[in-house]
């Protein structure tokens, strides 16, 4: 099966470049290619993408103001003539980072990234239910959605606590929680993110997970209530 990708860059020689790049290779389908995220944003939204060869650096919204704009992400190729954004595109989860300009080489290198990660999240999922992929310590792992405790901020990491162990995997909490289905994790507070399901007790203060005290942010009390409630009805 084909991932179906789509392009953007500002810049016209470097979006018919890459575009050539993808209707060149036999796993790619090309959906779309723009000049901006407004674009961008309305294909995503309305065609199924499995892949986006991204540029940052764009008039009006950067490439990562078109990422916090979107709740469902497919996975992410960034492609720019500057390193400054590496570390900052990571952290949004990309699968890849190309210099400007591409060698044929290495964007068929970063594409098998893509295609391995694709294969990956069609395997059977056995009878645990919806899971997602995280990269820790250099190694794409299988996490069940339902095994998840919760999430916590571990300086540049989350923490993600789990029925069997805990990973720490290099993320912003915003871009994790972009990652979880909103109803079944909640942000209860600056560092944790909680499965709603795995309450047990909680008061104004704090939401009991076994014998752990989740810190409540003000006001989330009630929310947690309406959550709790929504998830049991």
């Amino acid at each position: 099966m084909k991932l179906n990708c789509v392009v953007v860059d500002d810049s016209t020689i470097h979006r018919i470049t890459i575009a050539k790049l993808v209707n060149d290779h036999p796993d790619l389908n090309l959906v779309g290619d723009f000049s901006n995220a407004s674009e961008t944003r309305n294909c995503i939204l309305t065609k199924p993408v499995d892949l986006l060869f991204l540029d940052i650096e764009m008039p009006v919204q950067s490439g990562f103001d078109l990422l916090d704009g979107l709740k469902k992400r497919p996975q992410i190729i960034v492609v720019s003539s500057k390193s400054d954004y590496a570390l900052k595109a990571f952290d949004y989860a990309a699968i890849d980072y190309l210099h400007k300009p591409i060698t044929k080489d290495r964007f068929n290198k970063a594409v098998q990234k893509a295609l391995d990660l694709q294969s990956l999240k069609k395997e059977n999922t056995e009878d645990d239910g919806e899971f997602i992929f995280i990269k820790s310590n250099l190694k794409n792992f299988k996490i069940f959605i339902s095994k998840i405790k919760w999430i916590e901020a571990y300086g540049d990491y989350v923490k993600i606590i789990t029925e069997e162990e805990n990973h720490l995997v290099l993320s912003t909490m915003k871009s994790f929680e972009n990652e979880l289905p909103d109803d079944k994790f909640m942000r209860v507070h600056k560092s944790f993110i909680i499965n709603i399901d795995r309450v047990e007790r909680f008061n104004s203060k704090f939401a009991e997970i076994g014998p752990v005290k989740i810190p409540l942010s003000r006001n989330k009390k009630e929310e947690l209530a309406k959550a709790l409630n929504k998830a049991s009805s």
